[in-house]
């Protein structure tokens, strides 16, 4: 039985919250929902800084994706290949909502990646925020309306799955513990 219904918040880090705004906004689209500062001595286990802007935007789907925003040069930049760091964040856009981010990313001057095909039955392309986090959006090609079903299109089948997983663990109490509920 699954635990989680998805993302709640997605929280990253910013120290320049007006540009944050601006890309969020006016890039991809989404709406600012909420704006608020860490209350001072809370110790909520957040940054380790007191009474900072802490902002919302919808993502959709009930989700959110958040920024802290960090004083100036308080804390080194990360490097997004690092263990324990974020790689990137991928939006499940519609063909059409891809075609406009797009047009927004060039009328600013945001260079691009793609679009390429990451994978069987999408699209998507790769760019960078104002605070240097790599975006993907993914949708499915030739589909201008639908949203992309990103739990269907990403289920493998057991035996495509249990392939991989062969090459990290043979135990097969683990492997039909980890893909058993898999699709035939």
């Amino acid at each position: 039985m699954l635990a989680t219904r998805g993302v709640h918040h997605l929280a990253l880090n910013t120290d320049d919250m007006k540009a944050t705004i601006d890309f969020y906004t006016s890039i991809l689209g989404m709406r600012l929902i909420q704006a608020i500062k860490v209350p001072a001595g809370t110790s909520r286990g957040n940054p380790p800084f007191e009474n900072i802007r802490h902002y919302f935007f919808d993502m959709g789907n009930d989700s959110t994706v958040a920024f802290f925003e960090i004083p100036k040069a308080a804390m080194p930049q990360a490097e997004r290949n690092a263990i324990g760091a974020m790689q990137h964040v991928s939006f499940a856009v519609s063909q059409a909502a891809a075609d406009a981010i797009r047009a927004r990313l060039a009328e600013h001057h945001i260079e691009t990646l793609g679009p390429l095909a990451p994978a069987p039955g999408i699209l998507s392309i790769y760019f960078f925020d104002n605070n240097g986090i790599r975006l993907e959006v993914t949708w499915v090609p030739n589909d201008a309306e639908a949203d992309i079903s990103v739990i269907a299109w990403a289920t493998q089948s057991q035996s495509e799955a249990l392939a991989e997983l062969a090459t990290l663990e043979s135990d097969p109490a683990w492997l039909s513990r980890v893909g058993g509920h898999l699709p035939t």
